[in-house]
Protein backbone atom coordinates (compact mmCIF):
# COMPACT_ATOMS: atom_id res chain seq x y z
CA UNK A 1 0.00 0.00 0.00
CA UNK A 2 3.01 2.10 0.82
CA UNK A 3 4.20 2.03 -3.00
CA UNK A 4 1.12 2.85 -4.21
CA UNK A 5 0.35 5.91 -2.32
CA UNK A 6 3.92 7.61 -2.98
CA UNK A 7 3.13 6.65 -6.57
CA UNK A 8 -0.01 8.51 -5.96
CA UNK A 9 2.35 11.28 -4.04
CA UNK A 10 4.34 11.64 -7.03
CA UNK A 11 1.74 12.58 -9.24
CA UNK A 12 -0.23 15.00 -6.02
CA UNK A 13 -0.44 17.84 -8.95
CA UNK A 14 -2.35 15.47 -11.11
CA UNK A 15 -4.62 14.07 -8.25
CA UNK A 16 -5.52 10.98 -10.49
CA UNK A 17 -5.54 6.98 -9.82
CA UNK A 18 -4.42 4.66 -13.03
CA UNK A 19 -5.46 1.66 -13.48
CA UNK A 20 -2.76 0.19 -13.25
CA UNK A 21 -2.46 1.45 -9.84
CA UNK A 22 -5.63 -0.15 -9.08
CA UNK A 23 -5.04 -3.15 -10.59
CA UNK A 24 -2.23 -3.17 -8.56
CA UNK A 25 -3.98 -2.31 -5.36
CA UNK A 26 -6.30 -5.39 -6.02
CA UNK A 27 -3.96 -7.68 -6.16
CA UNK A 28 -2.42 -6.53 -3.14
CA UNK A 29 -5.97 -7.51 -1.30
CA UNK A 30 -6.57 -10.28 -3.18
CA UNK A 31 -9.95 -9.28 -4.79
CA UNK A 32 -10.58 -9.80 -8.97
CA UNK A 33 -11.94 -6.75 -10.27
CA UNK A 34 -13.29 -6.97 -14.41
CA UNK A 35 -11.48 -4.21 -16.45
CA UNK A 36 -14.96 -2.32 -16.04
CA UNK A 37 -14.23 -2.55 -12.58
CA UNK A 38 -11.12 -1.44 -12.05
CA UNK A 39 -12.17 1.85 -14.94
CA UNK A 40 -15.10 2.54 -12.80
CA UNK A 41 -12.81 2.36 -9.51
CA UNK A 42 -9.87 4.29 -11.19
CA UNK A 43 -12.29 6.88 -11.88
CA UNK A 44 -14.33 6.88 -8.73
CA UNK A 45 -10.98 6.79 -6.45
CA UNK A 46 -9.54 10.05 -8.35
CA UNK A 47 -12.58 11.39 -7.78
CA UNK A 48 -12.14 11.04 -3.81
CA UNK A 49 -8.88 12.16 -4.30
CA UNK A 50 -9.59 15.39 -5.99
CA UNK A 51 -11.67 16.15 -2.74
CA UNK A 52 -8.23 15.67 -0.69
CA UNK A 53 -6.57 18.36 -3.15
CA UNK A 54 -9.42 20.24 -1.71
CA UNK A 55 -8.62 19.83 1.83
CA UNK A 56 -4.95 20.47 0.70
CA UNK A 57 -5.61 24.12 -1.26
CA UNK A 58 -7.17 25.41 2.44
CA UNK A 59 -5.04 27.64 4.62
CA UNK A 60 -4.58 26.28 8.24
CA UNK A 61 -1.62 27.43 9.19
CA UNK A 62 -3.14 29.31 12.38
CA UNK A 63 -5.01 26.13 13.04
CA UNK A 64 -4.45 24.09 15.68
CA UNK A 65 -3.71 20.82 15.52
CA UNK A 66 -6.71 17.97 16.75
CA UNK A 67 -6.80 14.40 17.28
CA UNK A 68 -10.45 14.02 17.93
CA UNK A 69 -13.35 16.13 17.09
CA UNK A 70 -14.72 16.34 20.55
CA UNK A 71 -12.48 17.22 23.68
CA UNK A 72 -13.80 14.00 25.31
CA UNK A 73 -11.28 12.53 28.07
CA UNK A 74 -11.85 9.14 30.27
CA UNK A 75 -14.54 7.43 28.00
CA UNK A 76 -15.27 4.11 28.56
CA UNK A 77 -17.76 1.90 28.65
CA UNK A 78 -18.22 -1.55 30.95
CA UNK A 79 -17.48 -4.66 29.03
CA UNK A 80 -20.73 -6.70 28.15
CA UNK A 81 -21.17 -10.03 27.30
CA UNK A 82 -22.99 -10.94 24.15
CA UNK A 83 -23.55 -13.53 21.59
CA UNK A 84 -20.84 -14.53 18.98
CA UNK A 85 -20.02 -16.22 15.99
CA UNK A 86 -19.80 -20.26 16.40
CA UNK A 87 -16.50 -21.63 15.17
CA UNK A 88 -18.19 -22.94 12.12
CA UNK A 89 -19.70 -19.60 10.70
CA UNK A 90 -16.20 -17.93 11.74
CA UNK A 91 -14.30 -20.42 9.65
CA UNK A 92 -16.23 -20.15 6.87
CA UNK A 93 -14.53 -17.80 4.54
CA UNK A 94 -11.13 -18.82 6.03
CA UNK A 95 -8.66 -19.66 2.49
CA UNK A 96 -7.43 -22.10 5.55
CA UNK A 97 -8.19 -23.88 8.64
CA UNK A 98 -6.79 -26.95 10.62
CA UNK A 99 -8.46 -28.36 13.09
CA UNK A 100 -10.82 -25.93 13.78
CA UNK A 101 -8.16 -22.65 13.70
CA UNK A 102 -7.29 -20.14 11.23
CA UNK A 103 -3.97 -21.75 9.91
CA UNK A 104 -1.55 -18.81 9.06
CA UNK A 105 1.42 -18.83 6.60
CA UNK A 106 4.58 -19.13 9.61
CA UNK A 107 5.99 -15.46 9.56
CA UNK A 108 9.27 -16.70 11.60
Amino acid sequence: MVICMTKVMERKSSWKLDEETVEHISNLVNIKLSEEEVTLFAEQLSGVLGYFKKIDEVDTRDVEPTFHALDLKNIVREDQVSPSLSNRVALENAPRKENGLFKTPKIL
